[in-house]
Protein backbone atom coordinates (compact mmCIF):
# COMPACT_ATOMS: atom_id res chain seq x y z
CA UNK A 1 0.00 0.00 0.00
CA UNK A 2 1.11 3.68 -0.83
CA UNK A 3 -0.06 6.72 1.12
CA UNK A 4 0.86 9.97 -0.43
CA UNK A 5 -0.58 13.57 -0.71
CA UNK A 6 -2.73 13.95 -3.72
CA UNK A 7 -4.46 16.88 -5.23
CA UNK A 8 -8.18 17.55 -5.08
CA UNK A 9 -8.80 16.18 -9.19
CA UNK A 10 -8.11 12.92 -8.07
CA UNK A 11 -10.06 12.69 -4.58
CA UNK A 12 -13.06 13.53 -6.55
CA UNK A 13 -14.01 10.44 -8.39
CA UNK A 14 -13.56 8.38 -5.68
CA UNK A 15 -15.29 10.83 -2.78
CA UNK A 16 -18.51 10.59 -5.91
CA UNK A 17 -18.35 7.12 -6.10
CA UNK A 18 -18.54 6.15 -2.32
CA UNK A 19 -20.13 9.21 -0.81
CA UNK A 20 -22.53 11.06 -3.19
CA UNK A 21 -23.02 8.28 -6.24
CA UNK A 22 -26.74 9.74 -6.91
CA UNK A 23 -25.43 13.39 -7.41
CA UNK A 24 -22.49 15.17 -9.86
CA UNK A 25 -19.03 14.70 -9.44
CA UNK A 26 -19.00 18.48 -8.87
CA UNK A 27 -22.11 18.56 -6.17
CA UNK A 28 -19.03 16.24 -4.10
CA UNK A 29 -16.38 19.87 -4.07
CA UNK A 30 -16.82 21.11 -0.87
CA UNK A 31 -15.96 25.32 0.36
CA UNK A 32 -12.22 25.16 1.02
CA UNK A 33 -11.35 22.13 -1.52
CA UNK A 34 -8.51 23.98 -3.02
CA UNK A 35 -6.47 24.64 0.50
CA UNK A 36 -6.88 21.53 2.05
CA UNK A 37 -4.65 18.30 2.53
CA UNK A 38 -5.94 15.80 0.29
CA UNK A 39 -4.80 12.50 1.15
CA UNK A 40 -4.75 9.10 -0.53
CA UNK A 41 -4.61 5.35 -0.04
CA UNK A 42 -3.37 3.09 -3.32
CA UNK A 43 -3.40 -0.42 -4.07
CA UNK A 44 -1.29 -1.93 -6.97
CA UNK A 45 -1.90 2.34 -7.93
CA UNK A 46 -5.76 1.89 -7.51
CA UNK A 47 -6.79 4.97 -5.39
CA UNK A 48 -8.95 3.27 -2.83
CA UNK A 49 -9.16 5.62 -0.15
CA UNK A 50 -9.09 9.02 0.19
CA UNK A 51 -9.65 12.22 3.23
CA UNK A 52 -9.24 15.38 3.32
CA UNK A 53 -7.96 17.55 5.96
CA UNK A 54 -8.92 21.22 6.88
CA UNK A 55 -6.56 23.14 8.57
CA UNK A 56 -7.83 26.42 10.00
CA UNK A 57 -6.84 28.28 13.36
CA UNK A 58 -4.91 25.89 14.66
CA UNK A 59 -7.96 23.00 14.07
CA UNK A 60 -7.55 20.44 11.42
CA UNK A 61 -10.31 18.86 10.46
CA UNK A 62 -10.97 15.49 8.89
CA UNK A 63 -13.57 15.46 5.65
CA UNK A 64 -14.97 13.40 3.05
CA UNK A 65 -13.07 9.50 4.23
CA UNK A 66 -14.01 7.61 1.68
CA UNK A 67 -13.12 4.02 0.85
CA UNK A 68 -14.26 2.23 -1.93
CA UNK A 69 -16.39 -0.40 -0.69
CA UNK A 70 -14.76 -3.28 -1.60
CA UNK A 71 -11.65 -2.35 0.02
CA UNK A 72 -13.56 -1.26 3.73
CA UNK A 73 -12.32 -3.47 7.08
CA UNK A 74 -9.17 -4.08 5.48
CA UNK A 75 -7.26 -1.54 7.54
CA UNK A 76 -6.64 1.23 4.96
CA UNK A 77 -8.68 3.46 6.63
CA UNK A 78 -6.70 3.03 9.74
CA UNK A 79 -3.36 3.37 7.89
CA UNK A 80 -4.49 6.60 6.16
CA UNK A 81 -5.52 8.26 9.62
CA UNK A 82 -2.27 7.17 10.70
CA UNK A 83 -0.35 8.43 8.15
CA UNK A 84 -1.81 11.77 8.26
CA UNK A 85 -2.19 12.67 12.26
CA UNK A 86 1.75 12.02 11.62
CA UNK A 87 1.83 14.34 8.80
CA UNK A 88 -0.19 16.60 11.11
CA UNK A 89 3.36 17.11 13.64
CA UNK A 90 5.03 19.17 10.77
CA UNK A 91 1.87 21.69 10.66
CA UNK A 92 0.21 24.07 13.19
CA UNK A 93 -2.90 21.91 14.06
CA UNK A 94 -3.40 21.68 17.87
CA UNK A 95 -6.44 19.80 18.09
CA UNK A 96 -7.60 17.15 15.37
CA UNK A 97 -11.55 16.70 14.98
CA UNK A 98 -14.40 15.66 12.90
CA UNK A 99 -17.97 14.81 12.57
CA UNK A 100 -17.81 10.96 12.43
CA UNK A 101 -20.80 8.62 11.21
CA UNK A 102 -21.98 6.98 14.53
CA UNK A 103 -21.59 4.06 12.78
CA UNK A 104 -18.35 4.62 12.71
CA UNK A 105 -16.69 5.93 16.12
CA UNK A 106 -14.64 3.18 16.87
CA UNK A 107 -12.21 4.08 14.11
CA UNK A 108 -11.52 7.27 15.96
CA UNK A 109 -11.56 5.86 19.31
CA UNK A 110 -8.54 3.90 18.69
CA UNK A 111 -6.66 6.90 17.74
CA UNK A 112 -7.91 8.32 20.82
CA UNK A 113 -10.32 10.39 19.53
CA UNK A 114 -13.18 10.85 22.22
CA UNK A 115 -17.02 12.13 21.58
CA UNK A 116 -17.58 15.75 21.97
CA UNK A 117 -21.25 16.24 21.30
CA UNK A 118 -24.48 15.18 21.60
CA UNK A 119 -25.67 12.45 18.26
CA UNK A 120 -27.03 14.87 15.28
CA UNK A 121 -28.31 13.85 11.87
CA UNK A 122 -27.05 15.17 8.56
CA UNK A 123 -28.83 14.34 5.53
CA UNK A 124 -30.46 11.06 6.97
CA UNK A 125 -26.84 9.85 8.66
CA UNK A 126 -26.45 10.01 12.41
CA UNK A 127 -23.16 11.51 13.84
CA UNK A 128 -21.13 12.92 16.85
CA UNK A 129 -18.35 15.23 16.72
CA UNK A 130 -15.18 14.01 18.25
CA UNK A 131 -11.71 15.20 18.62
CA UNK A 132 -8.41 14.79 20.49
CA UNK A 133 -5.07 17.64 21.82
CA UNK A 134 -2.45 17.11 18.77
Amino acid sequence: MKLARIDIDQVLPLRHLVLWPDRTEDFCRISGDEDALHYGAFIDDQLVCVASIFIEGGNARLRKFATLPERQNQGIGSALLAHILEELKDHDAKRFWCDARSSATGIYTRFGLAVESEPFNKGGVDYVKMAKQL
